[in-house]
């Protein structure tokens, strides 16, 4: 069975006083989910705000990607195929 599919992708960024927030947000025509991440800047280190901006894209989109397994695993619940145990992770862990 062939299969394609478009997902659309938006990567939000916003610096204020040393602070990097990242938005993410993915459609993929029938859901959306929205990670976010955050980086601070050590008052004691160099700023540089590439550094910023990478850390905390890569927590949003970490963010994201768990959110996406949770869907996954419900929806193979749903259809009756459910793994035996989904892994856990550091969000479910608290």
């Amino acid at each position: 069975m062939l299969h394609t599919s478009e997902w659309k992708t938006h990567v939000y960024l916003f610096e204020d006083e040393h602070t990097t927030k990242v938005r993410v947000e993915l459609d993929t025509g029938t859901t959306r989910l929205t990670g976010h991440g955050t980086a601070r800047c050590n008052p004691t280190d160099k700023d540089v705000p590439e550094i910023g901006d990478e850390l905390a894209a890569a927590r949003a989109l970490e963010s994201l990607a768990e959110q996406l397994k949770r869907a996954a695993y419900g929806d193979m619940a749903a259809a009756g195929a459910a793994p035996q145990s989904a892994p856990l992770t550091a969000y479910d862990l608290g």
